[in-house]
């Protein structure tokens, strides 16, 4: 077996890639302090294994990549790969020819090659010892390591000779096969240890296994009457439902009779509107008759007076119309004709007269009929709406207003024609009568006004009316459906704050230790009891804090120490306990710069809400778990940081230090 070549690309200043044949005779390197010759024994002993920095003339291992010059950009890995003659088959291949590879990248990963295979740095070491060619072999000896050898301890000079008298890889394999014996029988000593505390807990766990049995059979129990009972309720309410529907449909057919009603109801009223107002027009006539009867009447009573007046005057003179005496009988026989005549007009008049107010009588008791009419009318709108009552009883005032008006009217008349009785002698008074006339009629205008204004607002109120309707159905609706949600998220609420005080999820140590904070008010509760989280960052949390969000926190340690003791006498299982006083987060988080990486969301107890007084605990926690966006965010910033961080993401994917996911 010998060293055909070596094959380097990236390492240190071989920025080329560079092959280096060996033959059968001496192959030297040679050149000036700095050319790099040093460089080839540090890429032998690198890609044999060599793991320590120092021993390559480094701070780390990214060292080793070529960094760059002022004309070249630095790479971004380095290789380097070794190629034996095994024709005699010294190394326990079955290959005539052996090329051993290592590659690192500046994002910290590596790795070995062997004939192209990928394999373990254990293999390579397995495949060199005891042929003098390994890392601390004695066939690579560089500078100053002759007289490290002379002067080193007697165990370092006896590696050297074990290693060239074959032993190194039985010796290795002794080491490594005590070192499992050793941990088998500490191994062996736990699980004994468990095994006799398992024993200890055989009997309660035997009754509780009992009790678990006997729940389950209940709860299976349970669930059959749940489902009975769901059954039956669910009838039941398709019962009550059919009931209300049928409700329903006798409802909507009394309401539609109710509009029946109303809307023939309305149309009767108007009829009687008509037949009002055709009556009161009928009555202003025969007002205005009879107010002519009376102006006519009034007239020839003047002119009765001024004969009566006449013949006074004439018998007054008689001494000076005695010589016309007999043209006086004449002429008073002729006026006695007239007075005659005109005693019959008057007397025509008067029944004229007595006719007109008879008329306006049948009329006002038509009017009165018709009025109680209209009022039986309105008591049937009123029984049949009861919502538009106080609108009707202002109608009803209305019309009470318009009747006074109308007495209002007649007295106007009548004080009109008394008025016209003294036309002759207040004729200065026309002007202002025909003012207050004009007043009353304009006081009539107003008042019909307002009864319009009326009868429109009536209709706009039962409009409002139909619609408030419509919405107080849709509302009692909505209520219906508020209250079976409510009534089925209180069940839901009950159900998990049940879940939430029996601390059901939780070990069985957990619980009873949960059921002592009566009698210990030192027991604050476990760590999801202390914590509030946004529902985007809940998985994360949770994550992060594995299987400590069930570990319990009390006030003090002396706290802990009675629980602990608790659970011992009562064989209840293992719990951990967070004792406030002595939780502390001292060494903090320290790449401080990885917070402002992009895809970052922050430090794990930066996200979580919590009292003032938790917040060391928290921190202790979480303080040292960077939250990233998502999984590949994560994988670049573990990289970044050499795998020295513990990383969460979003969605719960796990990243710890060292490089497991």
């Amino acid at each position: 077996m010998y060293l055909k070549n070596i094959e380097i690309q990236g390492f240190k200043s071989f920025a080329n890639k560079i092959v280096l044949e060996f033959h059968n005779g001496i192959t030297g390197i040679v050149g000036p302090n700095g050319s790099g010759k040093s460089n080839v024994a540090d890429a032998v002993r690198w890609v044999l294994g060599e793991q320590r920095a120092k021993q390559l003339r480094g701070a780390n291992m990214q060292d080793v990549i070529f960094s760059g010059t002022q004309m070249r950009r630095p790479l971004s890995y380095a290789s380097v790969a070794i190629t034996l003659d095994n024709s005699d088959h010294s190394l326990a291949v079955d290959f005539d020819e052996v090329t051993v590879t290592r590659r690192v990248y500046r994002s910290g990963e590596s790795g070995y090659l062997l004939n192209g295979a990928s394999c373990r740095l254990k293999d390579i070491n397995e495949l060199f010892y005891d042929t003098g060619i390994g890392k601390e072999g004695y066939s690579i000896i560089g500078q100053g390591q002759i007289d490290k050898i002379l002067s080193g301890k007697p165990e370092d000079r006896r590696e050297l000779f074990d290693e060239a008298a074959g032993i190194v890889k039985f010796k290795r394999r002794k080491a490594t096969a005590q070192k499992k014996l050793e941990e088998e029988a500490a191994s062996l000593v736990r699980i004994n240890d468990i095994l006799s505390e398992l024993e200890k807990q055989k009997g309660p766990l035997e009754k509780q296994s009992e009790t678990a049995r006997i729940y389950l059979k209940k709860r299976e129990e349970l669930k059959t009457y749940d489902v009975n009972y769901f059954l039956c309720e669910t009838a039941r309410l398709r019962g009550q439902i059919q009931e209300l529907e049928e409700k329903q449909q006798d409802t909507g057919s009394q309401l539609d009779e109710a509009k029946t009603g109303f809307e023939r109801a309305r149309a009767e009223y108007e009829r009687q509107e008509e037949a009002l107002l055709a009556l009161e027009g009928q009555i202003e006539e025969a007002k205005k008759a009879a107010n002519d009867t009376v102006l006519k009447r009034q007239g020839l009573e003047n002119q009765i007076a001024i004969l009566k007046e006449q013949i006074n005057t004439a018998r007054a003179n008689d001494e000076h119309i005695q010589s016309r005496l007999e043209a006086i009988e004449e002429e008073g026989r002729s006026k006695a004709a007239e007075l005659d005549e005109y005693a019959g007009r008057k007397q025509e008049a008067q029944r004229q007269e007595e006719e007109s107010r008879q008329a306006r009588e049948e009329a006002e008791n038509h009017l009165a009929a018709v009025r109680e009419r209209i009022q039986s009318r309105n008591a049937a709108i009123d029984s049949g709406k009861s919502d538009i009552i106080e609108l009707l009883n202002a109608r009803a005032s209305t019309k009470g207003k318009l009747q006074r008006y109308d007495t209002m009217l007649e007295q106007a008349q009548i004080r009109k024609a008394q008025l016209a009785s003294q036309i002759l002698q207040l004729k200065s008074e026309e002007s202002k009568q025909g003012e207050e006339m004009s007043k009353l009629l304009e006081s009539q205008n107003h008042v019909k006004e307002i009864l319009d204004g009326y009868e429109a607002k009536s209709r706009e109120l039962e409009e409002k009316t139909e619609k408030l309707q419509q919405e107080i159905m849709k509302l009692n609706e909505q209520i219906e459906t508020g209250q079976a949600a409510y009534h089925r998220e209180s069940s839901r609420l009950e159900s998990l704050q049940t879940i939430t005080e029996r601390y059901d999820g939780y070990g069985n140590s957990i619980r009873r230790v949960m059921e002592q904070r009566r009698e210990h008010p030192g027991i604050i509760g476990v760590v999801a009891d202390l914590i509030k989280v946004k529902k985007e960052y809940e998985t994360a949390v949770e994550t992060a804090l594995g299987g400590s969000i069930q570990n319990i926190v009390t006030d003090t340690e002396e706290t802990a120490k009675e629980m602990i003791a608790f659970l011992k006498r009562s064989k209840a299982g293992r719990a951990t306990f967070l004792p406030l006083t002595s939780v502390r987060n001292r060494s903090g988080f320290g790449a401080k710069e990885a917070l402002r990486e992009p895809g970052v969301i922050g430090l794990a107890d930066s996200l979580v809400q919590t009292q003032e007084r938790y917040r060391e605990l928290i921190g202790y926690l979480l303080g040292r778990t960077v939250v990233a966006k998502d999984i590949d965010t994560a994988i670049a910033l573990a990289r970044k940081y050499k795998y020295s961080l513990c990383i969460v993401t979003l969605e719960g994917e796990s990243l710890s230090p060292g490089g497991s996911m």
